[in-house]
């Protein structure tokens, strides 16, 4: 179960990163795998991706079929199921509404030297985005993602999508076409991210690529950032939650579940002031385990990866979860606002004990796309603003650069740029 520390001792911190670090994946024979698929589709093209997907996800495509058609779309979406179709409509319009709320407004102003200056954001124009598939086919991904980019303004959304041995989850067509996505291909796996780099005769190259995937997804993305823009590279899933005795404790172990079935390598830590909490949280760890459909998965990664952290002080649990910088942080706590005003490192905060990490995963309204591995230190969840360019618009008059000039003139020359200097010499020099 859940292997015991204790957070209260000296230089615990330290102790914790070794062990958070030894999560992170660094296989050299993997990425020098990717690198070669990467290689293989931009020399290749489409018949690279014909290759790959008859290895992977053992499907015959041909360069007609690597793009779903209308009638295939539509004898899909036909599968899906009523209920489901009004989840996702309901989470559709919750995220919507939500992410409506992220624009960046325009503006302008003009100095007392009549310059005129703006700030001004424009949409991306095309976006690829990359949704599990197979034994992890989301459609919540495809919402998470698509929405965004959707509100933005984003003109061209594309969805790569493995369709293995030809089977896809019907929900995530639908989704697909609830967020307007222009084209749905059948492609997975490192070769559809260097298809949405590079381009291919059947998939366009776009300028920014998003979407969660396994360890060869996340390495090709790695690869291709730069050549085009990216959202993140982003780790298996993790959740913190800090707890006392005012919560069930089997609502907190199936918590620390939900983020373990995720993946072998998904991180679940608790933190709790009270031992007693520590050992019921395992207690129903163990029971809910037995009935859990994909048991093999969570109990690695309970095994491997959970922890539970005994910390009598709050200000050592504040510290310890900035050190963390959690994907997801719930404070399941009699008393939530003593510790959420301290906390600056989560990628999403859950306060209370009937909010699950679960809710914000499906319907909330805030994106799960978020920093793993510590990046919420530094970075944020995806976004609107994520699929905006901001640009500057500078308009200078007469009276500016003769008034502003001579400034710009010395730190030119204080900076030893000579030619900068001269550009701003020559307009107001007097004949």
């Amino acid at each position: 179960m859940l292997k015991n520390l204790n957070g209260n001792r000296k230089n615990f911190l330290p102790k914790l990163n070794f062990l958070l670090k030894k999560r992170r994946f660094n296989d050299t024979a993997i990425n020098l795998r990717v690198k070669q698929i990467i290689n293989d589709v931009k020399k290749n093209r489409d018949k690279s991706l014909i290759k790959f997907e008859k290895k992977f996800s053992l499907i015959k495509l041909n360069k007609k079929r690597i793009a779903l058609n209308n009638t295939e779309i539509n004898n899909i979406i036909r599968k899906i199921d009523k209920k489901t179709k009004k989840s996702i409509d309901l989470a559709f319009q919750r995220i919507k509404n939500f992410h409506n709320k992220q624009q960046i407004k325009s503006f302008n102003i003009k100095d007392k030297y009549k310059n005129y200056l703006a700030y001004e954001s424009k949409p991306l124009n095309s976006v690829g985005v990359y949704v599990p598939g197979g034994n992890a086919s989301y459609p919540s991904s495809v919402l998470m993602n698509c929405i965004p980019a959707l509100l933005a303004g984003v003109r061209n959304i594309y969805i790569s999508t493995p369709f293995k041995k030809n089977e896809i989850n019907p929900a995530v067509i639908y989704a697909a076409k609830k967020c307007k996505v222009k084209t749905i291909y059948k492609i997975g796996g490192a070769q559809a991210i260097a298809a949405f780099a590079y381009g291919t005769e059947t998939i366009k190259k776009v300028d920014k690529i998003v979407g969660p995937g396994n360890q060869y997804v996340m390495l090709a993305k790695k690869e291709v950032f730069g050549d085009v823009g990216i959202d993140m590279v982003a780790g298996p899933s993790e959740v913190t939650i800090v707890a006392d005795n005012s919560t069930n404790p089997k609502w907190i172990a199936s918590d620390l579940l939900a983020q373990a079935e995720h993946d072998k390598f998904s991180q679940s830590i608790l933190i709790s002031n009270s031992e007693k909490v520590i050992k019921n949280v395992n207690t129903n760890i163990k029971l809910l385990l037995k009935k859990l459909p994909k048991k093999k998965i969570a109990e690695k990664s309970i095994k491997n990866f959970g922890y539970s952290i005994f910390c009598k002080s709050k200000k050592n649990t504040i510290d310890i979860i900035n050190e963390i910088a959690p994907e997801h942080l719930e404070i399941c706590l009699k008393d939530t606002s003593k510790i959420i005003k301290n906390i600056k490192n989560a990628g999403s905060i859950f306060l209370g004990k009937y909010s699950p990490e679960a809710m914000g995963d499906y319907l909330a309204g805030p994106n799960h796309v978020l920093p793993t591995s510590g990046a919420a230190k530094y970075s944020s969840g995806l976004s609107v603003y994520d699929f905006l360019k901001r640009r500057s618009i500078i308009k200078i008059t007469k009276t500016g650069i003769e008034s502003l000039g001579p400034s710009v003139i010395n730190l030119a020359k204080n900076e030893k740029l000579y030619g900068h200097a001269n550009s701003v010499e020559v307009r107001i020099e007097k004949d």
